[in-house]
């Protein structure tokens, strides 16, 4: 037998990744009649706060780099959702921007967060706290990575 601080049960980080892959099967059934991915959900959260993103920006919000984001922008561009340009200030630049299409899906979007607070029968101060402090180990895996 393992020791105590080996048992799969008391890993952070399986708690992490087993909440994380039920989390993302309730997203891929809420976003199932908007035709996006939950990748693309957190693209287009970005771009509704504010348009005309570059891609550097976007990845800097999730945390990914232009290699992993770069085929995700060429999917929903090819989905009609955004469109990509190069900066005419600095052509190194690719700026992402909402498609019609893109910002009509906003408004379909708006009870997503609603089903998420459902599905998880948290009230919404647990969720705010949860959040806080995924948060703050976040900052701090990056701050020690």
């Amino acid at each position: 037998m393992p020791p105590e601080n080996l048992l799969l049960d008391n890993q952070l980080c399986f708690s992490l990744y087993s909440a994380n892959l039920a989390l993302n099967k309730i997203y891929r059934n809420v976003l199932k009649p908007l035709e996006i991915t939950y990748p693309q959900y957190l693209v287009l959260l970005i771009l509704w706060e504010a348009d005309q993103q570059t891609v550097s920006a976007i990845g800097e919000r999730l945390y990914l780099d232009s290699a992993t984001l770069t085929p995700l922008l060429k999917r929903m561009e090819a989905a009609g959702l955004v469109t990509r340009q190069r900066s005419t200030q600095d052509e190194r630049q690719v700026i992402v921007s909402l498609s019609d299409k893109g910002r009509g899906l906003q408004q379909q979007a708006e009870a997503i967060p609603q089903h998420i607070l459902c599905a998880s029968a948290c009230d919404q101060a647990e969720l705010i706290t949860l959040k806080q402090q995924l948060d703050t180990l976040r900052n701090q895996l990056i701050k020690n990575a």
